[in-house]
């Protein structure tokens, strides 16, 4: 039952869509001041919410199973993701072995429950979503997890969240580092395209695609691939700080470290640009991966 209670409510499902749909909101406010709009009240996105859930279901025919079955994969996986965070931040010492590795694959699943959603819509422009979408993954995780084990020989092999916290708790936050300030600044731009924010949204491009891989999608699906990705921009950053800046785990300085990140990723959206897929590959196989690998280098070194 407590598993359950922690998965459902705190620190997951309801605890990391508030919190989400409230960053969302920031998000959007800051975007309306910065083009000398209002912006929405701080309820829109629940209200956006509760109206696609009001709203009829249209299912394509042919395969309907596995277009309905997409977004549920999705949302379950960043669920368990944002609960594993959750209880590692506020308990590290339950925090099992390896649980890194499995928050790793499971922010993974969003991105492809996206492209088994708009591959059985069978629409082109779905299909064109669904294949930059693709390219877009393979673009994004080869620095990510590069980033990822510079961590990882920074803190002695450990692929545990709880004893990556405790390392930063004792010697002090990765960030402090070069190793970690370089490994830090290519997991930014990372979850910048793992949340399919400009300038990396080309797989639901509204101007070129009409929303590309959720073209199709509508009423209560719909509703629950708007969730994910309010879930992800809570439990993405939440990812970071634990990597990368968790020097200090008290609740104030934790809100302070969250509302960063989420300025940064404001900042990367409002101020590029979308880039084509072939150009976001030259740049997270470029510069991302050299960068990365510089900071593997560094880590190796003691440095």
């Amino acid at each position: 039952m407590k598993i359950l209670i922690e998965y459902l409510i705190f620190p997951g499902f309801l605890f990391s869509a508030i919190v989400g749909l409230l960053s969302g909101w920031v998000d959007r406010k800051v975007t309306a001041r910065l083009q000398w709009r209002k912006g929405p009240p701080w309820y829109q996105n629940f209200v956006d919410i509760m109206k696609l859930l009001g709203k009829e279901t249209i299912v394509p025919a042919g395969s309907k199973f596995t277009f309905l079955l997409a977004p549920c994969f999705g949302i379950l996986s960043v669920v368990l993701a944002a609960t594993l965070l959750g209880t590692s931040v506020r308990l590290f010492t339950v925090s099992f072995r390896g649980d890194l590795i499995v928050v790793l694959y499971l922010l993974v699943i969003p991105a492809i429950s996206l492209i088994i959603g708009a591959s059985a819509s069978a629409n082109p422009l779905a299909s064109v979503g669904a294949s930059r979408e693709m390219k877009m993954v393979l673009a994004y995780e080869l620095p990510f997890i590069l980033a990822l084990v510079t961590v990882i020989i920074k803190n002695f092999g450990a692929i545990q969240l709880g004893q990556v916290i405790d390392f930063q708790l004792r010697f002090g936050s990765n960030l402090a580092s070069w190793s970690g300030a370089l490994a830090f600044i290519v997991a930014i731009f990372s979850m910048q395209a793992k949340l399919g924010l400009a300038p990396f949204d080309a797989s639901e491009a509204e101007q070129e695609i009409m929303g590309g891989v959720l073209i199709e999608y509508s009423g209560l699906p719909l509703a629950i691939f708007k969730l994910t990705k309010a879930l992800l921009l809570y439990t993405m950053p939440l990812f970071l700080i634990v990597l990368f800046w968790a020097g200090n785990m008290n609740i104030l300085p934790l809100i302070g470290k969250y509302v960063a990140i989420l300025v940064i990723i404001i900042l990367i959206k409002n101020t590029n640009p979308r880039v084509r897929i072939d150009q976001a590959l030259r740049f997270f196989w470029g510069p991302m991966t050299i960068l990365a690998l510089i900071s593997i280098m560094l880590a190796v070194m003691g440095k």
